[in-house]
């Protein structure tokens, strides 16, 4: 088991690291902003596009923004002209590296809302960052989101 420079093992880093990015996500559908802003960075990075960069939603999806006041402020914007509910659910998170006092992470995203009372999917895609530890705890320190939007094709290499 590998022990990152704060002397604690993978597997607990791991573990925190699966409560903030889940905490993230839920914090965002509900809109908390609060918890939401005590969950990142200061000098935050954040990015959001789709994959192909041809939907006529790129205007809504794309940002590139650093700093926690410029991230909020497109978060809040996004977040008020998105459905509710809406929900965001992280998973196969994992630890691509570790630096000092960061984590490396990547996981999948698939977003559904509501409709005719059933869940509806909206969209699937990624969510890469780095998360690390502050005084304040494990914050995110960057989030890359990239949404799935080509159509899927046979994996050949």
């Amino acid at each position: 088991m590998s022990t990152d420079t704060f002397g604690r093992d993978e597997s607990a880093l791991a573990t925190q690291l699966a409560q903030l990015v889940g905490a993230w996500w839920f914090n965002y559908d509900e809109w908390n902003v609060e918890i939401l802003r005590g969950l990142i960075t200061d000098d935050i990075a954040f990015s959001s596009r789709t994959d192909s960069g041809e939907t006529d939603y790129e205007d809504f999806v794309r940002a590139n923004l650093v700093g926690a006041d410029d991230v909020m402020a497109w978060q809040e914007e996004h977040r008020m002209n998105s459905p509710y509910p809406l929900r965001h659910n992280g998973s196969n998170l994992h630890i691509t590296g570790m630096d000092g006092g960061k984590a490396e992470f990547a996981s999948y995203i698939f977003v559904t809302k509501i409709a005719d009372g059933r869940p509806l999917s909206l969209s699937t895609g990624t969510a890469c960052g780095t998360a690390q530890i502050t005084e304040r705890g494990l914050l995110l320190r960057r989030l890359d989101v990239v949404l799935d939007t080509t159509d899927s094709v046979a994996l050949v290499s």
